[in-house]
């Protein structure tokens, strides 16, 4: 394994740096510390670093960075987020205590994503030319509404538009290097509130129960075969996540029945042609239905070609592997930053992501930041 990059000597190492960002504590949506430690890495790297507070609650506020080095040339983006989920209980050290054990380093965010931002970090220390800019968000993991897309306004606001974009989302499945992401299916979740009219259950005829209504929706929806799949994608899927009545009572007909669900789908759908779909079916059942929306993102696909082929190259580079091309998975913010250009998804291994004692490879660090460094430096032989 070739040792680890030091390209300048004022520069954390990509571990010391991935430990003062777990270090951090960032649970979504994030602000503060955690990009005080980003800032004052990026700085004396010739980056001009913004900091921007978008956002009320309940989902906000949420803190942005925008850091951007050179004017003009091929202007190389690279995008993540520093916003964690909740350790949750059962760890078997401080989840904001960065510890290494047996090679690896465990803490909350060291997979998703802040290792990878390190080693963004690490790569990006040499100075190649053309324009470079990180593009990191304190709400990604959250509802994601005043986080890259604020970004992406802010941007088009300084007329910086990015030609190629590098995700560092945890892509890797096995090992360092074997999977990257090309395209993610859209998420729509949509709730359904069927009004009835409470009553005695010995007396029916004056009371309105929703449920059956309900059900029978549930039912005719829960029956859709969206499609096959495509070349790229997977079949969509619409999934049932939640009945509530909240009737305590065993004699009474509820005033109300309430269900949730949730789509993934891929490039044949849009998310709002899908919750129209789904309201019409409730409607039919339950006409005073009131159906609630709420479109995540729409599914991209960054066809195989050029870049794929460049981050391909790289990884090949560094790890020996062939990387598999894919779009299985959650959604991501790459699904904003598909509008503005080609977007490519790499970085960690991603089995312990979201889970108790998340922990990265220290070797896959160091590899990490090899293979973006080698990323970079095929971007500027083919501007």
């Amino acid at each position: 394994m070739p040792p680890p990059m030091n390209h300048a000597p004022s520069l954390p190492d990509v571990v010391e740096l991935t430990k003062k960002l777990i270090a951090a504590e960032s649970v979504t949506p994030a602000r503060g510390p955690v990009f005080d430690v980003l800032e004052a890495a990026l700085a004396p790297l010739g980056f001009m670093v913004e900091r921007f507070i978008s956002g009320e609650a309940p989902d906000g506020p949420v803190e942005n960075l925008l850091a951007v080095r050179g004017n003009g040339g091929r202007h190389f983006a690279f995008a993540g987020h520093l916003d964690v989920v909740p350790p949750g209980l059962g760890w078997h050290s401080d989840a904001f205590k960065p510890e290494i054990r047996g090679g690896l380093l465990y803490g909350r965010g060291a997979v998703d994503m802040k290792g990878a931002i390190a080693a963004f970090v690490a790569a990006v220390a040499e100075d190649r030319g053309g324009t470079t800019s990180l593009i990191i968000t304190g709400d990604e993991e959250g509802p994601a509404i005043f986080g890259t897309r604020a970004l992406i306004d802010r941007m088009a606001e300084r007329g910086l538009k990015p030609e190629l974009c590098l995700v560092g989302e945890p892509t890797s499945v096995d090992r360092l290097g074997d999977m990257v992401k090309i395209g993610r299916r859209g998420s729509v979740n949509i709730w359904i509130d069927v009004p009835g009219r409470q009553g005695h259950v010995a007396y029916p005829h004056l009371a309105d129960n929703p449920i059956p209504r309900l059900v029978r929706a549930l039912a005719e929806i829960d029956g859709i075969v969206l499609d096959d799949g495509t070349d790229w994608f997977q079949p969509s899927n619409i999934e049932l996540t939640d009945i509530t009545v909240g009737n305590p009572a065993t004699n009474v007909i509820p005033a109300r029945a309430e269900a949730r669900l949730s789509i993934r789908f891929n490039d044949l759908h849009r998310g709002d042609d899908l919750a129209a779909r789904v309201a019409a079916i409730v409607h039919a059942h339950a006409p005073d239905a009131i159906v609630t929306p709420r479109v995540s993102g729409e599914a991209f696909l960054t066809p195989p070609g050029d870049f794929s082929a460049l981050v391909s190259d790289a990884i090949a580079e560094v790890t020996g592997l062939t990387a598999e091309l894919s779009t299985t998975g959650g959604t991501s913010d790459a699904r904003f930053l598909s509008k503005l250009c080609p977007v490519v998804e790499f970085g960690l291994v991603n089995a312990t992501m979201h889970k108790l004692d998340e922990a990265v490879a220290v070797e896959d660090l160091h590899a990490l930041a090899r293979v973006y460094a080698a990323v970079l430096d095929r971007v500027t032989a083919a501007a």
